[in-house]
């Protein structure tokens, strides 16, 4: 016997009607008759009397009803316990690379309105800096491609951000609905310290050697998007830059790369020993929006 089963009999009982019920319960209404049909055999009575137009619980079927909705009741409060306990506990220390980058805020999101007393502390660190405050203790959670990371970290890939280029205003590659890769070769590219963004430099560098070139690279650094942009809008260079932080930066430009088309993989970050209730509810949340916003697609649907 399976929770869904009671939930969608419980649903079906309460409409008496097939296609409300399945309607309620996002799912088509066949597999909805085959799940109650399945716990009846499980059960070994009868719930429902059908007919083509009439669905009435049986009495076996109003005595199940009481105890289902009991059953159920009974696993929300051990769900909102089991939150409160997460929310109860230390306060969620989480990295991330910069703020312009909208893939954690947007998981951490989700993971306050689940748990709404959680306290959580953003720390902005470079990933480098990430795997070694997670190791320390310092943090809980990070982000960020897992490539380089330490066998004491544990990661969990949920984006697959599509590259792009950043351009100035009137760029000529401004007026391409995608930029090949291939022609970043005519223009100074922009990277990060080493330090700072090893991960992210050799994706890169990496990107350009597989389309046949070394880039040029621009002498100056920076340490934040929105610097990196203000280069860009000065004409100085270009940037390659997810398509998850592309948003307000005046000045510029994003635009897809193609040929081939490149995505960014972003990953959860965590102490490979750490099993604790907060670590798993955001590595839950990451999951949840990944399957429900298809960010594990989109490479898919690129290189189709």
């Amino acid at each position: 016997m399976e929770l869904r089963q009671l939930r969608y009999f419980v649903t079906l009982a309460e409409e008496l009607h097939f296609g409300r019920a399945a309607e309620r319960e996002h799912i088509v209404q066949s597999a909805l008759s085959q799940q109650v049909q399945r716990l009846e055999r499980e059960l070994g009575v009868r719930l429902l009397e059908r007919s083509t137009h009439h669905v009435a619980l049986t009495a076996a079927g109003v005595v199940f009803l009481v105890e289902a909705r009991q059953i159920l009741a009974h696993v929300d409060r051990a769900a909102q316990a089991a939150r409160s306990a997460v929310a109860a506990s230390a306060p969620l220390r989480v990295g991330i690379i910069d703020s312009s980058y909208d893939s954690m805020p947007q998981i951490l999101y989700e993971v306050q309105a689940r748990y709404p007393g959680l306290v959580i502390h953003q720390v902005e660190a470079s990933v480098p800096e990430q795997y070694q405050l997670l190791i320390d203790g310092r943090l809980d959670v990070g982000v960020g491609r897992a490539a380089l990371a330490p066998p004491q970290i544990a990661s969990l890939l949920f984006r697959q951000d599509p590259l792009g280029v950043l351009v100035p205003d009137g760029h000529r590659f401004a007026e391409l609905e995608g930029v090949s890769v291939a022609i970043l070769a005519e223009e100074p590219l922009l990277l990060a310290e080493d330090a700072r963004a090893p991960e992210f430099n050799q994706f890169t560098v990496e990107m350009c050697r597989a389309a046949g070139f070394t880039p040029t690279v621009y002498e100056g650094t920076v340490e934040s998007i929105r610097a990196a942009a203000d280069l860009v809008a000065q004409g100085r260079c270009l940037y390659c830059v997810p398509s998850s932080c592309i948003a307000a930066l005046p000045g510029t430009i994003w635009r897809p790369l193609t040929e081939p088309a490149s995505c960014y993989p972003w990953s959860v970050l965590w102490r490979s020993a750490d099993d604790s209730g907060h670590v798993r509810a955001v590595v839950s949340c990451a999951q949840a929006m990944s399957k429900r916003l298809g960010w594990l697609t989109v490479a898919v649907q690129a290189a189709q």
